[in-house]
């Protein structure tokens, strides 16, 4: 009978909705694109192996389960220590990985997790760690670009059908804010007027009564809006956004 022991793991694909220079498929920290317009995109951070295996590749902030703590606090617990993130408004277990072979040596079976930080947060990041664009990965380590897959389909899904948003926008935020939070972790376009009916009916946001500075281009200020909730509920089982025509 073969002896073996087998390690448990947590993995985390933590979001943020960012601003990266247009056509640049760099992380954050990679090359600039001066002068070039930014826009907002679905970020994922990774951090950059620095030995074998697979040296060079980026991977998902995680590592070994002790055995004084369950998987939750392990997954916060790796991200304060790998990647110096201690805040993450919504953590969710999204699912197990048990091939054999996903790494070489012992056998390892990683819990992964989906993991959101607010657009306004700005997390002071080692060296060896970067936000990457979730459309254009670098190399990733072993099978964590397929685990980065699978948490944004998670994400794309929940915001259909859940207040989920809370944890990628800031406390308070304009409508024109919150669709490009929407467009950027959807993939595709919404319409502004549609997003805030859909959002309003199910009362999710709620007007503050304030309006934003106007922007350079002057013209009629901006309502501003907060969430109804600070925890994840379903709003609508059976929503789904569409793209806009």
């Amino acid at each position: 009978m073969d002896q073996f022991s087998t390690i448990h793991e947590s993995l985390t694909a933590v979001f943020q909705v960012r601003r990266f220079p247009t056509g640049n498929t760099a992380g954050e920290g990679g090359a600039s694109a001066g002068g070039r317009r930014r826009q907002r995109e679905l970020a994922v951070l990774l951090w950059q192996r620095a030995l074998d295996p697979q040296h060079g590749t980026w991977s998902l902030p995680g590592g070994r389960l002790r055995n004084d703590e369950d998987l939750d606090a392990s997954a916060r617990r790796q991200l304060a220590e790998k990647v110096d993130v201690r805040e993450v408004d919504h953590l969710e277990q999204l699912s197990v990985f048990s091939a054999p072979d996903r790494i070489p040596g012992p056998r390892r079976i990683a819990s992964a997790y989906l993991g959101l930080v607010p657009l306004t947060a700005d997390p002071h990041l080692p060296d060896d760690t970067a936000w990457h664009r979730v459309a254009a990965l670098p190399e990733m380590s072993f099978d964590h670009g397929t685990v980065v897959e699978h948490a944004r389909a998670r994400l794309a899904a929940k915001l259909s059908y859940t207040n989920i948003s809370f944890a990628l926008a800031p406390d308070r935020f304009t409508m024109s804010t919150l669709r490009e939070i929407y467009c950027a972790a959807l993939g595709y376009d919404v319409d502004t007027t549609n997003l805030q009916r859909v959002l309003t009916r199910r009362r999710v946001i709620t007007p503050t009564g304030d309006t934003a500075a106007p922007g350079r281009a002057g013209g009629r200020p901006a309502s501003v809006y907060r969430f109804s909730d600070s925890g994840l509920r379903v709003t609508d089982e059976f929503a789904a956004l569409r793209p806009r025509a």
